[in-house]
């Protein structure tokens, strides 16, 4: 979904519409599985969903990141960050790890839910 050589300011509208796409998938993602983030977590999640969209378009790098902080994020949430990364077709692995914190942080609510 990019040739490297857009600017934010620019594309501000591409950025946001890619986002909006991506946020739609992440909702049917998270209902099929009945996971709930609140407020502050949904808020998080589309600024962090947001920055992936603006690094898929313009071709900006991440910064780099250690594997090893994410060995305790689950199987099934890595795999359904990597899904949505998936979508942008031109992110790096490390993208799904960051957004796989998003996931695991939503999923808890819904097992303090059951647990009250």
């Amino acid at each position: 979904m990019s040739n490297g050589t857009l600017t934010a300011t620019e594309h501000s509208e591409e950025i946001q519409a890619l986002a909006e796409q991506v946020m739609a998938k992440i909702a049917r993602l998270f209902a099929e599985r009945a996971i709930m983030p609140d407020a502050v977590q949904q808020q998080m999640l589309t600024s962090h969903v947001r920055a992936m969209a603006l690094r898929s378009l313009t071709g900006e790098p991440l910064p780099e990141v250690d594997a090893e902080l994410f060995e305790d994020i689950s199987a099934e949430s890595m795999a359904l960050a990597q899904q949505v990364v998936d979508l942008f077709g031109n992110l790096p692995k490390e993208e799904a790890w960051l957004l796989s914190v998003h996931f695991e942080v939503a999923k808890e609510n819904a097992r303090c839910a059951q647990t009250r």
